[in-house]
């Protein structure tokens, strides 16, 4: 039986096989496409319905049949995969990350602030309740199947959002109406109904609506108009809910998407909200949606911002910035 330790990580080896396995494969030819064969594997032990605690020594030995040597981590609370990944001390081939997307913004954001280590492949075990950024990626979200594709697949870059110049994110920041739903939240009801926790706690807030002003400018677009709701995102799907973010997109073109829902005044407003994410309508006078690589948004009071599900804190001005294909992520090989 595998055990480990919730204060030291362990480490879990096997020599290296004959032949090719376990190398890892960049989706571009030259340095680095074969590597040392050590991964940091760093796992939340409470995300989604703690899956984790059960398929772990599945996990481990998948990694042991591509001849990783894998030293174990489980998070203890919030802001520690950050911590872990940005202190690591071994030179790891990749880092494997298992929880939701809040945990792997953390293993992200550590990843890029190591003042001395190169930043090296992420491989993402999903195990949240909503898993949007790993579904964008044609992740799997079976545990050992996404355990697979993270010893097995192809290293791709992503596109990354900067955050006010000092924080990341790799698929969302957002204000207004359902943002707070991820944080607000309890973790017992997203474990149980999934995405439709978000939903359902973001329609409990609907008798409490309010609107932020914010003046916004980008190259390609500029308004100054009160919004219920707006979110700047590098994924397919958000909350669970896929095509939200609009059509064509690409995780790798250097392009936020971003979309911003003007305050209704009356039902029929709200009417012609719903209908144009339907796709009953092409086009509505209260959503706006436009691709950048930068964009500021300035408000006269401090708005709660959420980054990838998690509290971002609250801000007069927020600044985010594309970092194309900043992020190495694995992906499967047949992914394009």
């Amino acid at each position: 039986m595998t055990s480990y330790s919730e204060n030291e990580p362990l480490d879990i080896q096997k020599s290296p096989a004959a032949g090719s396995a376990g190398r890892r494969r960049e989706s571009q030819s030259g340095p680095g496409a074969e590597q040392w064969k050590k991964a940091l594997f760093v796992f939340n032990p409470v995300a989604g319905r703690s899956e984790i605690r059960t398929e772990l020594v599945d996990i481990l030995e998948i990694f042991a049949r591509e001849s990783y040597a894998v030293t174990c981590y489980p998070t203890k609370c919030r802001g520690d995969a950050r911590n872990i990944v940005r202190s690591r001390q071994g030179d790891y081939a990749c880092v494997i990350c298992s929880g939701g997307d809040g945990t792997l913004d953390e293993v992200v954001s550590g990843m890029l602030e190591h003042p001395d280590k190169p930043a090296v492949p992420i491989g993402y075990i999903p195990m949240g309740s909503t898993n949007d950024f790993a579904l964008s990626l044609g992740i799997p979200v079976n545990a050992k199947a996404a355990a697979r594709v993270a010893a097995r697949g192809k290293v791709i870059g992503c596109d990354l959002g900067l955050f006010n110049s000092d924080t990341y994110f790799t698929y969302v920041a957002a204000f207004g109406l359902f943002t707070e739903t991820s944080y607000e939240t309890p973790q017992d009801l997203k474990n149980m109904f999934g995405h439709m926790a978000y939903f359902l706690q973001g329609m409990m807030d609907l008798g409490k609506v309010r609107s932020y002003h914010f003046s916004i400018e980008s190259a390609e677009f500029s308004i100054s108009d009160d919004f219920v709701l707006g979110m700047v995102t590098n994924s397919k799907s958000v909350g669970g809910f896929p095509d939200i973010t609009g059509d064509e997109v690409d995780l790798g073109d250097g392009l936020f998407e971003v979309t911003l829902i003007k305050m209704p005044t009356n039902l029929l407003e709200v009417g012609d909200i719903i209908q144009y994410f339907n796709r009953v309508t092409d086009v509505s006078d209260f959503v706006y949606r436009f691709k950048t690589s930068h964009i500021v948004l300035k408000s006269d009071q401090r708005v709660k911002w959420t980054r990838d599900g998690e509290y971002a804190g609250t801000c007069k001005k927020v600044e985010l910035t594309n970092l194309r294909r900043k992020l190495r992520i694995i992906v499967p090989e047949e992914q394009q």
